[in-house]
């Protein structure tokens, strides 16, 4: 018996040894490959990069996975009680394996013949998604649990629950709670209520399955499975999880601005982003950017660009209907129009009719669900289009049967509503425009773009023509160079020849002849007429008296970044820039003598709220302040007197240059008060005329006013601030001599001190006294 017990002891023993062997043995054979898990503690998923503008509006948002990093104090307190009660009750009992539950599912599965239920806790779940595949094998669990227990032991149960939370799936793109939060609820995890919280915590078995937009009632079976977990847990009371139970549940997803209002914005942002800190960063690195975009000019901008777009598109005439489909098409194409009265009166949103029936006065329309008209009156701009003739050189069409027939497809928008919705609308006739164009707005004194739209649409074409078009700027380029001829002799009170002249090339065996835009001359004019009046010919003879390398250094000095031709035809603007840039060279005026660099990026935060960049306005002196005074009170004069008449309309102090290349290939103006300075450009993308009379004054200004008469009244009334040294003097307009009781018109002029004229005009003829000296205008005149 002795020998027996003694035998059966060393076989005990034995076993004991064999089984720690074995266990030590398995523990290197699952250990010996396993991955480091400290990165873990520096938790850095992908996250979302957030974009905002003013008052912490989002403009849009940059990810791959569309997550949002928060930390535990700011969910909803029912948050990690559901998940818990959901995935692992005894969370803060175990460490990182639970063997109760491994029994309990294993037994459970066993009864079942299959896979039904898990016995990974919380922190097996992030070893799983972070550190290892999701292979179904002995090793992978068991290397999931030893690197579970080790996590354990390095980070704290609060650590490890938040990367959970942020990290798990739950279906419709969204990766933690915050995602789910806005997906399911248009809400903040923060602010889900129980038996919200409940849904969406049942949602990590399987979260396409669960997904409650596509089987609601498999999502709330799962709910209320969590809502008896967190109950029979004693984390709800009875009466909350009746509550629960009851409470209705509206799916809402809260709303993506991006790539809406301001996409080509959000997009110049972006590549911007991406040339600092790389792709992979911008769209994983839960980057907080904030920028100066200011959401109601953005929208005004991009209401103003559209509608000016379009009317320049209908100036050039009718390229007919969009297409001619048959009555069996109708169904299909009402359903691409509105079914909705939101935003139906918007002239900047082209609406799709069909044509059911056409009468010699008018055209009637189905657009959407709804019925209506187009009277004759509103094809006032149909004719065949021809780049030789404005719109006004053709009579208006008088038979709406000749312009549209049954089964047409065309645009419009809507005139006038009818009393009821079932009513007639009045309709205008549209078309969708192929010309482009761009708008850019600055604060002079910070720098910071508020506004800046790339084109008709950014749907359609991503191409920036803000900041990626790069077009002559015409005469919007003649500031430029009359602020050089204030610093070199010239007065605004300057008389310069307005007479035909020829420069011959010699080397390439041509023959410039420059004209004025509309071919005629006015003889001896004030520089300051010039300028308002935009006369070539005059801005020819300032260059060619003052230097093409003059203008040339000054535009450098200004801030604009260009290849410069060599030759006059650089003072007629024949040098190709940006928006942007011609924007930021113009706030020299405003600003009083030095440009400011445009911001669209104010700062970048990390995701854990590190500052990795921060702007600051960046000023460069370009000219004196006396000049930049004596151009913003000659622009104001364009505006009062001359080509951008427009701008008159806001009753503002506001200074302005409109700008035309040759052939109406594209057209600007430039427009600023103290507080704001906005450019407007409109042009094809191909170098291609838009057609006579298609100017600065005529397609851009408008669109300029337009967008400024939403934004103006936001600021207070002011005035530019004039510099000392600057002294205000009445000359005659003819001689630009000081007025006298006979002159005939008289302007009110800025002067450096010294410069001004001190001579009084003579009537002209009575005392022979001709308007300047004989020499100097026959110099000019060679």
């Amino acid at each position: 018996m002795k020998k027996f017990l003694k035998i059966f002891c060393i076989f005990v023993l034995a076993c004991i040894l064999s089984g720690i062997g074995g266990a030590v043995w398995l523990y290197h054979w699952a250990s010996n490959d396993l991955p480091g898990f400290k990165n873990i503690t520096d938790y850095k998923p992908p996250l979302v990069t957030t974009v905002y503008a003013q008052d912490n509006q989002v403009l849009g948002y940059f990810y791959k996975e569309k997550r949002f990093l928060v930390t535990l104090d700011q969910m909803s307190p029912w948050i990690p009680k559901a998940f818990l009660a959901a995935e692992d009750a005894s969370f803060y009992e175990h460490d990182g394996v639970d063997l109760t539950a491994i029994v309990r599912a294993f037994k459970a599965n066993l009864m079942a013949g299959r896979t039904k239920q898990g016995g990974s806790t919380i922190t097996q779940q992030i070893i799983k998604r972070l550190l290892l595949t999701s292979e179904r094998s002995y090793k992978r669990k068991l290397k999931e649990a030893i690197l579970a227990f080790r996590l354990e032991n390095y980070l704290t149960k609060e650590e490890i629950l938040t990367i959970y939370l942020n990290h798990i799936f739950l279906g419709a793109h969204s990766y933690g709670v915050e995602a789910a939060a806005r997906t399911y609820f248009a809400k903040h995890a923060k602010d889900l209520t129980v038996a919200q919280a409940a849904m969406i915590a049942g949602l990590p078995q399987a979260p396409t399955r669960y997904n409650p937009y596509q089987n609601y009632q498999l999502a709330r079976q799962r709910q209320e499975y969590v809502l008896g977990q967190m109950r029979n847990l004693g984390w709800i009371t009875e009466e909350q999880y009746q509550e629960a139970l009851v409470e209705p549940i509206e799916l809402k997803s809260m709303d993506d601005p991006s790539w809406q209002v301001g996409a080509y914005y959000l997009e110049e942002v972006r590549r911007w982003l991406v040339d600092q800190y790389g792709e992979d960063e911008v769209y994983n690195g839960g980057l907080t950017v904030t920028t100066p975009c200011d959401l109601k000019h953005q929208a005004a901008a991009e209401k103003a660009l559209r509608r000016g777009l379009i009317d320049s598109a209908k100036r050039r005439g009718w390229i007919g209907p969009v297409g001619h489909f048959t009555a069996a098409d109708e169904p299909r194409i009402l359903e691409e129009g509105p079914q909705t009265t939101d935003n139906i009166m918007a002239k900047d949103q082209l609406l799709k009719a069909f044509v059911t029936k056409v009468a010699k006065d008018k055209a009637l329309v189905r657009f959407g669900r709804f019925k209506g008209e187009i009277p004759i009156k509103a094809m006032w701009w149909v004719r065949e289009p021809d780049i030789r003739k404005s719109h006004e050189d053709v009579p208006d069409p008088t038979d709406a049967r000749k312009i549209l027939k049954m089964g047409d497809v065309v645009w419009v928008t809507v005139d006038t509503a009818p009393k009821n919705e079932d009513g007639t609308w009045i309709l205008d006739l549209e078309r969708e425009p192929e010309v482009q164009g761009a708008l850019v707005s600055i604060k002079p004194g910070t720098g910071e773009v508020v506004a800046l739209v790339g084109g008709y649409s950014f749907a359609t074409s991503q191409f920036n023509r803000a900041t990626q078009a790069r077009r002559q700027p015409g005469s919007a380029f003649k500031p430029i160079v009359y602020s050089a001829a204030i610093d070199n002799g010239f007065t605004p009170a300057s008389i310069v020849l307005d007479a035909p002249i020829v420069y011959a090339n010699d080397a390439e065996g041509k023959l410039w002849r420059p004209e004025n835009f509309e071919g005629t001359f006015d003889g001896p004019t004030l520089l300051r007429t010039a300028l308002v009046k935009s006369k070539n010919l005059c801005t020819i003879r300032i260059a060619q008296k003052i230097g093409i390398r003059t203008i040339i250094d000054r535009a450098k000095a200004m801030g604009l970044d260009t290849d410069f031709p060599v030759d006059l035809s650089v003072s007629l603007g024949s040098a190709v820039v940006t928006p942007m840039n011609l924007c930021e060279a113009y706030t020299t005026f405003p600003r009083g003598g030095s440009y400011i660099k445009p911001r669209t990026v104010l700062s970048v935060k990390s995701a854990w709220g590190d500052e990795l960049y921060s702007s600051k306005p960046e000023a460069v002196d370009a000219i004196s302040p006396q000049t930049a005074y004596i151009m913003a009170t000659l622009m104001k004069q364009v505006v009062q007197n001359g080509t951008g008449w427009r701008a008159k309309v806001l009753g503002r102090p506001v200074a302005g240059k409109t700008g035309t290349s040759n052939m109406e290939q594209d057209a600007w103006f430039m427009g600023y008060a103290p507080y704001l300075l906005t450019g407007v450009y409109v042009g094809f993308d191909e170098l291609t005329p838009m057609g006579k009379w298609e100017t600065g004054s005529r397609a851009a200004s408008p669109i300029w006013v337009d967008y400024r008469k939403e934004v103006e009244n936001d600021y207070p009334y002011e005035d530019f601030t004039q510099p000392p040294g600057i002294v205000m003097v009445k000359v005659d307009g003819d001689t630009g001599k000081l007025a006298s009781p006979s002159s005939t018109q008289e302007f009110f002029l800025p002067f450096k001190v010294g410069s001004e004229p001190t001579e009084t005009a003579r009537p002209y003829g009575g005392s022979g006294e001709a308007p300047a000296s004989a020499d100097d205008l026959f110099k000019q005149t060679f």
